[in-house]
């Protein structure tokens, strides 16, 4: 049987060399090599991305634009790991877990867009929320999230790994964070979101958190509410690759059930944080 030719965009860098990694032990591959000079050389980029049955692109936005302007072949399936494409029409969002319908609509694509780190976690805990009728569209909401220095590039993991960078760093502080578009629209709210992301002194790893006060919801749902809407939100793709971990005990059920609604006077915070955590998906950048 014929391998699948792979192509790795931009496998100079931590993005590219893990997914280079991970498909180098694959027997079903064929990794296409290209010359660091070549890597450079428009037309030689463009000639192997052309052979490729399927293409990553791990590179700044720019350049992962110029890398599929370069696509020919009608066969060539792209995935682009950068901010580029995420929101762009075409494009289908490579979250299979984002709703039903959705898996299937990745695996048909001949253009897929990889979601951002915070995104996914974000997108995990809204999207149910919001289908669900529990969080309003337009509701004033807040991301506090931490992610390890790995994604970061080079500068911040020599940095922390030679002791100069502090443990805990917020930044995005602007409230401009790339990620912010695709939180918005696959998330579905129409409200930007207070995103200050930070970076700790740990390797890999993130948490993404939305403090909800029940009372000030519509229809003051409770947390028990709210957790069914997690367990149910992305249909059998979900099943499989997303584990409710915030409350996930049968006795916390229970002591949610048997909880009095609180006054009006004293708002009830629900902190969803890693209420869903997406099981196999790697940290790609800040």
């Amino acid at each position: 049987m014929a391998k699948y030719k792979i192509f790795v965009d931009g496998s100079s860098g931590t993005t590219g060399l893990r997914i280079a990694d991970r498909l180098a032990a694959r027997d079903e591959f064929e990794i296409l090599p290209i010359s660091e000079a070549d890597r450079k050389d428009v037309n030689a980029r463009a000639a192997v991305i052309n052979q490729s049955d399927l293409s990553f692109l791990c590179l700044p936005d720019a350049a992962a634009k110029e890398s599929v302007s370069l696509v020919n072949n009608p066969n060539t399936c792209v995935i682009d790991a950068s901010t580029a494409h995420r929101t762009a029409p075409g494009w289908v969002f490579g979250f299979p877990e984002l709703c039903a319908g959705q898996a299937d609509a990745v695996r048909s694509a001949s253009r897929v867009s990889n979601p951002g780190c915070y995104a996914t976690g974000a997108i995990a805990l809204l999207r149910p929320l919001v289908d669900a009728g529990l969080v309003p569209k337009d509701f004033a909401l807040a991301l506090p999230s931490v992610s390890g220095y790995s994604g970061g590039g080079r500068p911040m993991i020599e940095a922390y790994e030679a002791g100069n960078a502090p443990a805990y760093e917020l930044y995005a502080l602007g409230l401009q964070h790339k990620h912010i578009p695709e939180i918005m629209k696959y998330g579905r709210v129409t409200r930007r979101p207070i995103f200050v992301p930070a970076v700790g002194n740990f390797d890999q790893g993130m948490l993404v958190e939305l403090p909800l006060h029940l009372d000030t919801l519509p229809g003051q749902p409770t947390a028990a509410q709210l957790l069914d809407a997690l367990n149910a939100g992305g249909g059998a793709e979900l099943t499989a690759t997303v584990k409710v971990t915030g409350l996930r005990s049968e006795a916390a059920r229970e002591v949610i059930a048997r909880a009095a609604p609180p006054p009006r006077s004293s708002p009830a915070p629900f902190p969803c944080h890693g209420a869903r955590h997406i099981a196999r998906r790697g940290q790609e950048g800040h």
